[in-house]
């Protein structure tokens, strides 16, 4: 198998898309954060001392998935033309589920985009109530769905 981040000499590097034809591309990613119920019920009631948690963890992760290439080596910057995140509140772990969907027409998919601010939105989160709760679990940030591109549709 062939890895595309590779030249052939084995030296990484960022793969040439500039022949792929253009697409309109969306992925779609998510991770569930689970904490004490005192971590939760104070970002429920909005009484943590860092301001409101979800809010800026929403705008945390749209950062995230802007900055993607400045993070991940091979990726690359891209213009996406949109990004919506949305947090879930899960009473029974307790805890939240973030999804980000990212989207953009061009020549490269943006998985890694969904990813990214997925995983920043969660990090932020655990931040700002980690006063409360240091043993909170970040877990099961994965791609949920992708279209477009040669390699076609995705779905978990």
């Amino acid at each position: 198998m062939n890895l595309t981040h590779l030249d052939e000499k084995d030296r990484p590097k960022m793969v040439d898309v500039s022949d792929k034809i253009q697409t309109t591309r969306v992925a779609v990613a998510s991770g569930i954060i689970e904490m004490s119920r005192d971590a939760y019920d104070a970002i429920v009631t909005e009484k943590t001392k860092k301001g409101p948690v979800l809010q800026t963890a929403v705008i945390a992760a749209i950062m995230g998935a802007k900055k993607t290439s400045e993070l991940i080596p091979m990726c690359h910057p891209l213009n996406l033309s949109g990004i919506n995140c949305d947090v879930e509140e899960l009473p029974e772990l307790p805890g939240f589920k973030l999804t980000l969907t990212a989207k953009l027409t061009g020549q490269t998919g943006v998985e890694m985009e969904a990813l990214t601010g997925t995983s920043i939105g969660l990090l932020t989160i655990y931040d700002m109530v980690k006063a409360i709760d240091k043993s909170m679990v970040i877990r099961n940030v994965q791609l949920e769905t992708k279209s477009g591109g040669k390699s076609g549709n995705y779905q978990r």
